[in-house]
């Protein structure tokens, strides 16, 4: 008996080889694009790994959890690391990196995070770009969160090497994974004696032994089925079209905003700033009194397919995201979360208004 997920046919290398030029075309790209065959933190190790050793001094700026995993994985490579943070309900400017390459013109590296799921902020890249390449320096993006949600223009950014993932805006698998690499720093870690070689996280393994060979032989077995949902994501915004999907997560975000407002019972918007706000998904402030992770817990109960989520470590207590992405970013998504927490919260003993906050999300959606 045949099973179509399970009897497929061979990935070919031009199959692989064209999947790779849709990606480029999503983030439009003339750079050289990998698919690696992992989820997102293989190219984001592996691109750190790549161009960052014993002589790097790099500016990590952090602005939610990742970046402190990225500044981790640049001191563990032999970097120098001078870290930028800022408090999880703002976003950088480019005035503070500005400032940190005055204090340092030795930085020639900088990792950002574009948006930050787990806390809800997104960072100007544009702007942040432009100050980068007065400093000359490398640039690294985790763009995982953003990419479908916001614009990610690695060329126009200046970004060197910008990591993308299925698994949020995209609506696609965890699975798998991209990086956009500019010809600086193919060339960076070409230098890097410390550059992974002949290892799973090798950037320079598939530099050679596919893409500059013409990328007629896949260096290993893909993993397939992964790799066609890839293709199935994109597939699926360039038939809606990348502006209207970003259009669809904005429109989320302003809804969810503005749902919370009229709701009451004491939970806000986490960032302060609405421009300073990801579309990807929108965290919430609990009352000092009403740990999130218990408020998430109940909210669940009804509904255990709703996208919320309390946050991570010590954020668990306090905050609470509304992961509105890929299919859940509908205003019905948008108007079930809040009346979920609005329940939880009514239990409680608090004062909330759910009709007023799903006609605030309604006026927010039109």
């Amino acid at each position: 008996m045949t099973h179509p997920l399970l009897d497929l046919a061979p990935l070919s290398a031009a199959r692989f080889a064209s999947i790779e030029d849709r990606v480029a075309r999503l983030l439009g790209t003339e750079q050289d694009v990998v698919i690696m065959q992992g989820e997102a933190l293989l190219p984001l190790e592996g691109a750190i790994r790549g161009a960052a050793g014993p002589g790097t001094t790099a500016l990590n700026v952090i602005t939610g959890p990742y970046g402190r995993t990225f500044g981790d994985w640049l001191r563990d490579c032999g970097a120098t690391v001078l870290d930028l943070s800022v408090p999880f309900h703002t976003a950088v400017t480019a005035d503070r990196v500005r400032e940190a390459f005055a204090e340092h013109p030795e930085i020639d590296f900088v990792s950002l995070v574009h948006a930050e799921a787990a806390t809800g902020n997104t960072n100007p890249v544009a702007e942040i770009g432009e100050a980068v390449r007065e400093q000359g320096a490398l640039f690294y993006l985790d763009a995982v969160a953003s990419v479908g949600a916001e614009p990610v223009l690695p060329d126009a950014w200046g970004v060197d090497l910008c990591v993308i993932g299925a698994q949020k805006a995209m609506g696609g698998p965890a699975g798998v994974s991209a990086v956009s690499v500019s010809e600086r720093a193919w060339a960076r870690m070409s230098a890097n004696p410390r550059a992974p070689r002949r290892s799973y996280l090798s950037l320079l393994d598939w530099k050679e032994r596919w893409t500059d060979a013409g990328r007629r032989a896949l260096p290993h077995a893909p993993a397939q089925l992964e790799m066609l949902a890839l293709e199935a994501c994109l597939e699926r915004i360039e038939a809606a079209g990348p502006d209207a999907v970003m259009a669809r997560h904005r429109t989320a975000a302003a809804a969810t905003r503005a749902g919370v407002r009229a709701l009451g019972g004491g939970l806000e918007p986490y960032v302060h700033d609405a421009r300073e706000a990801a579309p990807v998904a929108t965290t919430l402030r609990t009352p000092p009194d009403v740990p999130a992770f218990e408020l998430v817990a109940r909210a669940l109960e009804s509904a255990p397919s709703l996208p919320l989520a309390a946050g991570g470590g010590a954020l668990a207590k306090e905050m609470i995201r509304v992961n509105h992405y890929g299919p859940d970013a509908t205003r019905e998504a948008v108007e079930s979360s809040l009346a979920a927490l609005g329940a939880a919260l009514a239990e409680r003993g608090a004062r909330v208004d759910v009709p007023a906050a799903r006609r605030a999300v309604e006026t927010a959606w039109a």
